[in-house]
């Protein structure tokens, strides 16, 4: 199939800042319609991590999510920081800065978009088996209030069902994994 790619005329950035940056481009469509003011948002790329520990429980986080206004059950997730030389080694950070788990056999499981027409980034999930405890506590930023909850497989299903589990990003990993098993 032949890819036919739309071509911006224009760009213009309107906001920048490092969490976020916002874009106005002008776009060309091949079939000749034109887009004068479409937008796009900067976001560095994510990781989350489905981990399951050796006993077979699940390591989630709970926090309370602003822009739904309501907490919710997560994977344990973050941004791939400049620092991380991989997204594998921002996965891994995450995990041990949010809940104190770590080791284990990891890989990466699949790589999704949170909204492809308007944001630029990737989502890099890893599949995280036979993680243990290696810290008793956790490394978290100012900004953040998360809890950990080890979970069985049908608790976490129970959650997804319920839509308790509402992240995008997160519920495709998760009902890949259950529709594997």
């Amino acid at each position: 199939m032949e890819e036919r790619p739309w071509k911006s005329l224009s760009c213009e950035y309107l906001f920048r800042e490092p969490w976020l940056t916002v874009r106005r481009e002008d776009m060309l469509l091949p079939n000749g319609s034109r887009i004068p003011e479409y937008y796009l948002l900067e976001y560095p790329d994510w990781v989350n991590t489905i981990a399951i520990t050796k006993d077979e429980k699940f390591v989630m986080v709970r926090q309370y999510r602003p822009g739904i206004g309501r907490y919710a059950y997560e994977l344990c997730a973050g941004v791939c920081e400049t620092k991380d030389a991989s997204p594998l080694e921002s996965a891994r950070r995450e995990l041990w800065e949010e809940t104190g788990y770590g080791n284990g056999e990891w890989k990466e499981y699949m790589v999704v978009s949170a909204n492809a027409s308007t944001h630029t980034n990737l989502t890099h999930c890893f599949l995280a088996t036979g993680v243990e405890r290696i810290d008793d506590r956790q490394h978290l930023d100012p900004g953040e209030d998360v809890t950990v909850h080890l979970l069985t497989r049908e608790e976490v299903k129970e959650l997804l069902d319920s839509n308790d589990i509402v992240q995008a990003t997160m519920t495709s990993p998760l009902w890949k994994y259950m529709a594997e098993r």
